[in-house]
């Protein structure tokens, strides 16, 4: 199973699209795959994902299909009606959860699907799209290990995508703040900058479907760009009780491999007028840097400017561990499904445990998200979390509530 689709799958692809048998697409990822980086080492993760790519191919063989690999999240195209793309979906899932016998270790990894069914006129990239939303919402679940995105997704994600272009035009997306609270005294020290539609007939929209639809337009720089100047200028106006927080703005992996975006992003600071040490870049782990080298440089000349950088989202993705030892950061955000599990069990708690040691061992102050208990923030405290975002404070407020709760906590 290749990374990069190969002349046969491209004919694949064609004809498939002009046929009218049907497709399915499933992308499946491994759970828990950063607690066996973690446990065993990269190269024997390495190791692990050649071994699922291995079973996948000979799963997918009894199917007319193709597939693809990034990381270690699998995407697969399955030919025929919708019935012998539910049984190649439930094959993988079997695949998946058998257990894989590597380098003398015996490992569980269990996964999470994501499945689309292709609906009239839909093109494979907007089917494989919409598995991928179906995946995210797995991975987010407590319940179901495969969802089924809906047939309906596919035509309003274009329509939202239609209107995005106008959105920006009209002054439809604003920004919200989240505080950060220093687990120490309670105080609030900053504030995660978070990006809403307000949508002329759906209403309010968050970030996901947002981004989702940034994405369809092919409009996720251009949103960036002006996600982050509407931020830096609602900092500029803040009032004096607001001016020393700092505030995490989101950057992707498709903005950080642009040619000088350290530069371009440095520029817009100071032509906000705020100061560089008030300026967190939040890279999302969970989007992949294909040149981390690249990445280094661009986040090290964002440090050399005044600007710290955290690692967003961490322990969802297949680098995080590379990510952690290659990049220049100063936080690393601990995920909210992290975060909720350490009330849970023992094995949450464990795992926590072990990207605070290793956040540490680096040199790495912590933000928990998601914190929403008294007793989730009072465990990740005794094990050494400096700081937590999450609903125990605040979810998203508009600048004058951000203050009314800062002032609060003084």
């Amino acid at each position: 199973m290749g990374r990069a689709a190969t002349a046969e799958q491209i004919r694949f692809v064609a004809e498939a699209e002009a046929s009218a048998a049907g497709m399915t697409a499933i992308v499946a990822a491994p759970t828990s795959f950063e607690i066996v980086n973690a446990a065993f080492g990269r190269a024997l993760g390495d190791r692990l994902v050649q071994a699922m790519a291995a079973r996948l191919d000979e799963v997918l063989a009894d199917y007319r299909s193709v597939a693809t690999r990034a990381g270690a999240t699998f995407s697969m195209l399955v030919a025929g009606p919708p019935v012998e793309g539910d049984r190649a979906a439930a094959a993988v899932e079997r695949a998946l959860g058998a257990p894989f016998a590597v380098d003398g270790e015996t490992i569980h990894v269990g996964a999470r699907i994501g499945l689309a069914r292709m609906s009239g006129g839909e093109s494979v990239g907007d089917l494989l799209f919409r598995a991928a939303g179906a995946l995210e919402r797995a991975r987010a679940s407590d319940g179901a290990t495969t969802r089924v995105a809906s047939e309906g997704e596919g035509a309003a994600l274009a329509a939202l995508a239609a209107d995005l272009h106008r959105a920006i035009e009209r002054g439809e997306i604003d920004v919200l703040f989240q505080p950060q609270v220093a687990m120490a005294d309670g105080r609030i020290i900053g504030a995660e900058a978070l990006v809403r539609w307000a949508h002329p007939r759906l209403g309010p929209l968050g970030a996901e479907r947002l981004l989702a639809a940034a994405e369809r337009a092919d409009l996720g720089v251009a949103l960036s760009d002006h996600v982050q100047t509407l931020a830096m200028a609602r900092m500029a106006q803040w009032p004096a009780s607001l001016r020393g927080l700092r505030v995490s703005l989101n950057v992707t992996a498709a903005d950080i491999s642009r040619d000088g975006f350290a530069a371009q992003f440095l520029d817009r600071v100071a032509a906000a007028g705020i100061a560089p040490e008030q300026v967190t870049a939040e890279v999302t782990e969970s989007g992949v840097i294909h040149d981390l080298a690249a990445a280094n440089r661009a986040l090290a000349a964002l440090r050399t400017g005044g600007c710290r950088v955290a690692l967003d989202d961490f322990g969802t993705g297949y680098s995080s561990l590379a990510y952690l030892s290659q990049l220049p950061l100063d936080y690393l955000k601990i995920d909210r499904a992290l975060t909720q599990a350490i009330d849970g069990d023992a094995r949450g708690r464990t795992v926590v445990d072990g990207v605070i040691t290793i956040a540490a061992g680096l040199g790495l102050e912590t933000i928990a998200e998601g914190v929403e208990t008294e007793a989730q923030r009072a465990l990740l405290a005794a094990r050494g979390c400096t700081y937590y975002q999450g609903f125990l404070c605040a979810g998203a407020v508009d600048d004058a509530a951000l203050a009314r709760l800062v002032e609060g906590r003084r």
